[in-house]
């Protein structure tokens, strides 16, 4: 059965959620993405996770997207003399080279490229910002700072640098591994931590060689200097609002939020909202108030999707914490003011054939009700143009490709089937049909508005607009 919802859940698998009884119950709870976080975890781990999911998909006949999330370059620390010190509030503190453990007047600063990126007046954040250096001087040698906000470090905690942009591979040797692993088990998103340029893409892109869908993670600030060559660069966009957070004010972080995904929508890429939107489950069977309307918020301006972190992958309440998620996105979407704000957001289509094709079928089935929308696509980019009108009937994605399909069921209001490729109009029309009924988003007499690209099975032809009636 379809979805009776537009926006997607993402939940990441840990050790909370590894066996198939749990993954199966989280399928049919509302999940269409699984995570898979390569920070935590055994590559036997994520192939054990990874089989399951394919023998739910099998099983269901649904096409399910499994997402890897690579751990990027991790900033850290290194250790204490006695495990932990106290830095007191204006008192001088150092970062330097020597790998000897550290006290509470130094310690060591694994990461030879900070001492030549960072400058006198920026800020060095400790442990997920809770503590908070300025730099005083750096000599390439070591970092001076003085403590502005104090409290307790210990071993190995992370930096954060918010003012620079740092010149650090995106790729660790850990990455590099990590992804031949995620693409040789068949992921069909891969995930990049720590984007801070437009060509930091390059390398990842080249990697993945069409293999999978490059999904890029906004966690640095440094990124929205050049967010609009990022997010063109890219496939889809994860709001990374934890690491963001750390980096930002907090009270900045809504209103880049919502420009993140109102450029997602004008470039017509799929975007995730992410991290801590039901954090309270991964302890209590229900959500507080102000997540419930977190969540809800990301529904109402028009988020691709949203995702579960600790919640699902090692909370007490995984399967309660997508239910309830569902129900959150359940509820916005039947409120009469969504659509209304989803027209308000409307991004006028770009001067191509596939846009004027896709903005006239979002046109034709509300102006005569159509049931469904349907798009024909081989490799996806039909379907994603219909997405980014926003259309309030199902979009039906037929395409031929499984990789396809499933790479897809990231993206807002798409439903798709995998059925072999027509070769006339007369064929189109009879398979939309019956793959509408097959899949119970239509009945008959309803009425479809197709659209699709002839010569069929050819990609970027999209040129042909039909009204059917099943």
């Amino acid at each position: 059965m379809p979805r009776l919802r537009k926006a997607k859940i993402v939940a990441t698998l840990g050790p909370s959620t590894s066996d198939y009884d749990t993954i199966s119950a989280l399928f049919h709870a509302g999940v269409d993405v699984f995570r898979l976080n390569f920070s935590h975890g055994s590559h036997e781990d994520h192939r054990r996770r990874y089989d399951i999911i394919r023998e739910v998909e099998t099983k269901t006949g649904r096409p399910i997207s499994v997402l890897a999330d690579l751990q990027g370059p991790k900033l850290r620390i290194g250790t204490f003399e006695d495990g932990k010190v106290t830095l007191a509030t204006g008192a001088e503190f150092v970062l330097d080279n020597n790998p000897a453990p550290g006290n509470r007047d130094r310690v060591h600063l694994p990461h030879r490229e900070l001492f030549e990126a960072v400058k006198a007046g920026q800020s060095l954040l400790l442990d997920d910002g809770k503590l908070r250096l300025e730099v005083l001087d750096s000599d390439g040698q070591r970092i001076r700072t003085r403590v502005t906000v104090g409290g307790q470090l210990s071993d190995r905690k992370g930096v954060n640098v918010p003012d620079s942009v740092l010149p650090i591979p995106i790729l660790t040797e850990k990455d590099h591994i990590d992804l031949q692993f995620a693409l040789s088990l068949g992921a069909d998103w891969i995930a990049l931590s720590f984007v801070q340029r437009p060509e930091d893409l390059d390398e990842a892109r080249t990697l993945i060689a069409g293999r999978a869908g490059l999904m890029v993670k906004l966690e640095k600030p440094a990124a929205l200097d050049t967010l609009e060559e990022i997010v063109s660069s890219s496939d889809a966009v994860m709001v990374a609002r934890g690491d963001l957070g750390v980096e930002l004010p907090p009270e900045r972080v809504p209103g880049v939020q919502k420009r993140i995904l109102r450029l997602c929508r004008n470039h017509g890429k799929p975007v995730i909202i992410a991290t801590q939107m039901l954090e309270s489950m991964i302890s209590s069977p229900v959500p507080t108030r102000a997540e419930a309307s977190d969540v809800a918020t990301a529904i109402y301006d028009g988020a691709d999707a949203v995702m579960l972190s600790a919640e699902s992958a090692s909370g007490a309440y995984p399967v309660q914490a997508v239910t309830i998620m569902d129900r959150i996105i359940g509820e916005v979407e039947r409120d009469p003011l969504y659509p209304s704000l989803l027209d308000a957001q409307h991004e006028l289509p770009l001067p191509t054939r596939s846009d004027a094709i896709c903005a006239a079928l979002r046109d034709v089935t509300q102006t005569i009700r159509a049931s469904v929308t349907v798009t024909y696509t081989t490799s996806g980019f039909t379907s994603l143009r219909a997405a980014r009108q926003r259309p309030m009937a199902t979009i039906l994605c037929i395409t031929p490709r499984l990789a396809t399909a499933r790479q897809l069921a990231l993206v807002w209001g798409l439903h798709s089937a995998v059925s072999q490729d027509v070769t006339s109009v007369d064929e189109m029309v009879s398979a939309a049909c019956e793959i509408a009924l097959r899949e119970h988003i239509a009945k008959p007499g309803d009425t479809l508005a197709i659209a699709a690209g002839m010569p069929f099975g050819e990609s970027g032809t999209t040129n042909l607009l039909r009204i059917a009636q099943v």
